[in-house]
């Protein structure tokens, strides 16, 4: 089976729908962009890179000219924009939210807001904008689509540094942040009944997700890591997919073959309890607490 012949098969027309996507700039964002206009949805850019979004949309606009593109400026890092971003999303008033915009092995400093600054890209940002959104989402019967990772199985819960500032290893860091952002997600949807949810991991991915890695090793895993790795049109499967298909309580799509390799399906978690998950949500709503009450 082709991707084609996948999406064919596993998708519907979006014809209507606005679908708004952060992160749309980078390998997946781009792919899963076109993913979607193929299917005719229209689009909210959301990015922080402002050249590569409007080379992005001249794109979209010369392959699919009848596709609606709207664009915000979204810096995850920066929560005066992200306020200004999530107060644009209510007035487009979004059908799906894709929270697609990740950051691995970068510099690491302290944000404005006290946070880590890969903890509030992978996660407190995010979850502040599902937070604000979720009404919205619930009078357009919509769905969040949230990008989680393998690497929240490296990382457990940790009351005493919650934000794994005290970490250097960038898995742990980043595994944490998205453990956050998975398990905080599926406490506060687990009863909602007018918008839903869909957890969803690209596997292992060839994206500019390495690009902060030392120069000297990105160059000497780069092409082993371009024949080992899905490439991001075939990645991006596993988020389209979600924007079909809803996840119940610990459930995920992701690649069929060991989560690494393949094309998409849905399947169990096993990698968090009830009780860590009950401790995370609490802790995500008492960071998105401090964030609601941030002054930029």
């Amino acid at each position: 089976m082709n991707i084609l012949n996948w999406i064919n098969n596993n998708c519907a027309s979006l014809k209507g729908k606005k679908v708004a996507i952060s992160g749309s700039t980078g390998g997946l964002g781009q792919e899963l962009c076109l993913h979607l206009a193929s299917l005719s949805a229209d689009l909210i850019l959301m990015d922080r890179n402002e050249p590569k979004v409007n080379e992005l949309m001249l794109r979209l606009q010369k392959n699919f000219p009848k596709v609606n593109i709207y664009t915000i400026r979204l810096d995850l890092t920066d929560m005066g924009l992200v306020k200004s971003a999530t107060e644009e999303l209510k007035t487009l008033s979004p059908d799906i939210v894709i929270f697609n915009a990740g950051a691995y092995s970068i510099p690491r400093y302290t944000c404005d807001t006290g946070l880590d600054n890969v903890f509030q890209i992978n996660f407190a940002s995010g979850y502040y904008i599902a937070k604000k959104l979720l009404p919205t989402l619930q009078k357009n019967k919509g769905r969040i689509v949230a990008v989680g990772s393998i690497a929240h199985n490296y990382s457990k819960f940790d009351p005493n540094d919650i934000d794994f500032s005290l970490r250097k290893k960038a898995s742990l860091v980043y595994g944490n942040a998205k453990r956050f952002l998975m398990f905080s997600l599926f406490e506060l949807f687990k009863e909602e009944k007018d918008a839903s949810l869909s957890i969803v991991h690209p596997g292992i991915t060839f994206t500019n997700i390495t690009a902060h890695y030392p120069k000297i090793i990105f160059m000497l895993i780069k092409n082993p890591m371009k024949i080992i790795f899905m490439r991001p049109k075939k990645a991006a499967l596993s988020i389209l997919k979600g924007v079909f298909q809803n996840t119940e309580y610990f459930s995920w799509i992701g690649p069929k073959f060991f989560n690494v390799w393949g094309y998409p399906k849905k399947s169990k978690l096993k990698t968090c309890d009830t009780h860590e998950s009950k401790l995370i949500f609490q802790n995500a709503e008492e960071i998105y607490n401090n964030l609601k009450r941030h002054s930029n």
